[in-house]
């Protein structure tokens, strides 16, 4: 077994102490150390060891992560500068990052150790905002946003990609977002799903006025700047879903792709892939039913339609 230091990363407000139980049985039968951050002490009980987060960062062999997406991708951002693999367990909902079940954690564990799994590298925004000569640094696996708020204007920006002008921005928002985070705010605002294979990104205006109205894919070597124009008197920059800043008019935004900045393991890629396909649909992804039965398991697709 190559697995010797395994971090946690809970939920911070689901109830994960089955989960964790299991883990810790796994660990003492493995000769497995636990560790976890200091803030997440209360979560976590008592047989993990904790620490602040560089130190988590530098030891770990492996992560942990119990919630959704959300978790998985705080987990994912926790170490960027280290990637290390990441097992997700659901605890979420629509999830599309997590694959295992709680049930299904000790195999899943056992399977990790003999390294009897893939792993899938997914790639990260880098944002640099710079604000009065001041930058402040962020990092999205998903999507980056910059959303109006409610009774503050809308969000006018423009775009330059490695330096040339490719137009303007009026909108109530804009999305930029990763092949994997495509499936989220810009597939909901009618941009365009991005297959997980490719390294790029796609820029999506939400609500757009005049400007640029369609969506714009770019490749991982293109770096694109966004100044916010006026009009913008107030807009929040979510990253991953989390409002980090507030922009203004003159606020540059500059962002590049960081490929191979996170690796999650995949247990069962195939598996894996067709649920998301399955969730995509819930999305209205426009299958047909019996293509969407073709996703289902034989022994479930034989009970709920009898075919063979």
């Amino acid at each position: 077994m190559s697995i010797i230091t395994v971090g946690l990363v809970p939920h911070p407000t689901k109830p994960v102490h089955d989960s964790l139980d299991v883990i810790r049985a796994w660990s003492a039968k493995h000769g497995v150390s636990l560790l976890a951050l200091e803030s997440d002490a209360r979560r976590v009980g008592t047989g993990v060891e904790l620490v602040d987060e560089a130190t988590l960062v530098g030891r770990v062999d492996s992560i942990v992560a119990l919630g959704g997406d959300g978790t998985m991708l705080g987990a994912m951002r926790l170490t960027a500068n280290r990637p290390v693999p990441v097992l997700g367990v659901n605890y979420g909902n629509l999830g599309f990052l997590v694959e295992i079940e709680p049930d299904e954690l000790e195999a899943a564990l056992d399977r990790v150790a003999n390294k009897d799994f893939q792993l899938e590298s997914h790639h990260a925004l880098e944002v640099t905002l710079t604000t009065a000569g001041v930058e402040n640094s962020y990092l999205a696996f998903n999507d980056v946003a910059i959303a109006r708020r409610p009774g503050n204007g809308v969000v006018t920006a423009d775009l330059r990609v490695d330096a040339t002008p490719y137009g303007y921005y009026k909108a109530d928002a804009l999305v930029i977002a990763t092949s994997a985070g495509s499936t989220a705010y810009n597939y909901a605002a009618g941009g365009p799903v991005l297959s997980p294979a490719i390294a790029a990104s796609v820029v999506t205006p939400v609500a757009p006025m005049s400007g640029i109205t369609r969506s714009v894919v770019l490749s991982h070597r293109e770096r694109m700047q966004l100044t916010i124009g006026e009009g913008t008197t107030a807009a929040a920059v979510e990253i991953d879903g989390r409002a980090m800043a507030e922009v203004t008019e003159g606020v540059e935004l500059r962002i590049q792709m960081r490929r191979n900045a996170g690796m999650v393991i995949r247990l069962d890629a195939g598996r894996h892939a067709n649920k998301g396909r399955i969730k995509l649909s819930l999305l209205d992804l426009p299958l047909r039913r019996d293509q969407l039965l073709e996703l289902v398991p034989s022994e479930l697709r034989e009970r709920v339609t009898g075919a063979k």
